[in-house]
């Protein structure tokens, strides 16, 4: 089952989305530790509070086995994190106001069923542009928005800006 959740829905359920994703985050290639875990639960407290946020939870048999969550992300860009980055490959009009996808986890036993694609097909609904980022040391990730047919913008190490876009794109962009 897929639940979308509202930010105030997803506070109160941070319990289940941190039990994801420290399975989800602790094997390699991320190898996150309870630091990260306790970074995520800020990060989420205050991404939660952003308009527009949304998030999904992806529960089977009653245990929590997944979630996303996603923003729209602000104009001007924050000096946070790898906006300025992001904006240099995708450009700031690509990636303002579309829906920023921040978080993708499916817990290990819950792999391989579709589970990714049906949570971010529910998190992204009516959202005719979207991006995101994920890691060069993560192929399974990386493979995965490639078959969901999300476009890669660069093939640079370390991370790779990834776009979904309902309209058509602007080629000079």
């Amino acid at each position: 089952m897929v639940e979308r959740l509202t930010g105030e829905c997803a506070r109160a359920r941070v319990e289940a989305l941190v039990t994801v994703y420290r399975e989800a985050f602790g094997p390699p290639p991320w190898n996150e530790g309870e630091d990260e875990v306790g970074a995520f639960r800020v990060r989420l407290d205050e991404d939660s509070r952003r308009p527009g946020f949304v998030a999904v939870l992806a529960t089977a048999d009653g245990r929590p086995c997944g979630f996303s969550t996603a923003f729209p992300t602000p104009s001007p860009l924050p000096r946070r994190r790898s906006y300025g980055w992001a904006a240099e490959i995708a450009g700031t009009e690509r990636l303002t106001g579309a829906l920023e996808v921040t978080e993708l986890a499916v817990s290990p036993h819950a792999r391989g069923r579709g589970l990714a694609g049906r949570m971010l097909d529910d998190l992204c609904a009516g959202a005719p542009r979207r991006w995101l980022l994920t890691s060069t040391q993560a192929p399974d990730a990386v493979r995965l928005y490639e078959r969901l047919g999300w476009r890669r913008l660069n093939d640079g190490p370390g991370a790779i800006v990834f776009t979904w876009d309902m309209v058509a794109p602007d080629v000079n962009g």
